[in-house]
């Protein structure tokens, strides 16, 4: 594995040590690909995905939005705070998964708070 991939997985590893998700206040964990993101909402206590959303949705593909970069991640944003809220969510635990904070990363956590959503 390259040097980059294997301190990423060391810091996603540490970071999940700390950062776990209850129905009071789920996980909010973000991955993302060269060309997509996806944004998934979880109870780790029951192990289980109360919400998932991903830039392969009709509402950001249909509108003919590469999935790959800030304009989508804000949309992503919006919407995963909107269906939170329709199942009652309000506050959430980020995890970036060991990915830095900034670019696709922070446009979505700042619209998702913009939003509604307390984290």
């Amino acid at each position: 594995m390259k040097k980059n991939k294997i301190q990423r997985l060391k810091r996603q590893r540490r970071v999940r040590m700390k950062v776990s998700g209850s129905i009071e206040r789920p996980r909010l964990s973000v991955t993302r690909t060269l060309a997509n993101m996806f944004v998934q909402i979880i109870d780790d206590d029951k192990r289980q995905t109360l919400i998932s959303v991903s830039t392969l949705d009709d509402k950001i593909k249909g509108g003919k939005i590469y999935g790959g970069n800030t304009k989508a991640a804000v949309i992503l944003g919006e919407i995963v705070a909107s269906r939170a809220k329709e199942k009652g969510i309000s506050k959430v635990v980020f995890d970036r998964r060991g990915l830095p904070y900034h670019g696709r990363i922070k446009a979505l956590a700042e619209s998702a708070r913009k939003a509604g959503l307390e984290f």
